[in-house]
């Protein structure tokens, strides 16, 4: 799980949702998935003691490490990578600290789909007409309609088996590549990425409105 690196000056993992931080809604959904064997948080060197005492005042320090990440996410990653002791077909799962709504049942599915195919993501099916542009001083030009059906908007978790992912990552970094995501690493390998389908609550903290709208979610989840 990567914070370090990918997160805002707003720190937006350590703010509330119903009384709660936004990383420790995403930590319990892992914890509470009885596969996942166990949870490395990657996050700045000066977050770490913070972050730490979060993971012990919440009971999650059972199955959760805190770790430093890097200047970036895919730093953060590989970082996180070069920490596990994993077999090959080992799977590892990669999850935004800020998408705090992540359902265990969306987790189980991904890992099941990792199992199977070598390596998934988590993703959306497009429900807007999605256009391809060309960029222009004064704005951009429509060059192209996408069929919606060939387009999916990518979530976390993403993830592959350890032998896959640790090698597109050692690929990358030896040839100064840097993905916007896991699965980009992993395209440029040549490795297959599946997709499992996701869900609009699965959304990342970006705005102070998301806040009101995880609240939203977490209340009709309780009611």
């Amino acid at each position: 799980m990567s914070s370090g690196g990918s997160t805002p000056v707003a720190a937006k993992q350590f703010l509330a949702i119903a009384g709660v931080p936004v990383l420790v809604h995403t930590l319990r959904a892992f914890a509470a998935v009885a596969s996942v064997a166990s949870v490395l948080v990657a996050v700045r060197a000066t977050e770490i003691d913070r972050v730490q005492a979060l993971v012990a005042e919440y009971g999650l320090d059972g199955k959760v490490e805190v770790v430093e990440g890097g200047a970036q996410r895919q730093d953060s990653v590989a970082n996180g990578i070069a920490l596990l002791e994993a077999e090959a077909d080992d799977i590892v799962l990669v999850h935004d600290a800020v998408r705090p709504l992540i359902d265990p049942a969306t987790i189980e599915r991904t890992i099941d789909a990792v199992e199977k195919h070598g390596a998934a993501i988590v993703g959306l099916p497009a429900v807007d007409t999605i256009k391809q542009v060309e960029r222009t001083a004064d704005g951009a030009i429509v060059t192209s309609t996408i069929p919606r059906e060939r387009v999916v908007h990518a979530q976390t978790p993403q993830g592959a088996k350890y032998g896959l992912l640790k090698k597109a990552f050692d690929e990358a970094k030896a040839d100064g590549f840097e993905g916007t995501d896991e699965a980009s690493v992993l395209e440029r390998a040549g490795i297959e990425v599946h997709v499992v389908a996701g869900s609009a609550k699965n959304f990342k903290i970006t705005q102070p409105g998301d806040l009101e709208l995880a609240e939203f979610y977490l209340g009709q989840a309780k009611a």
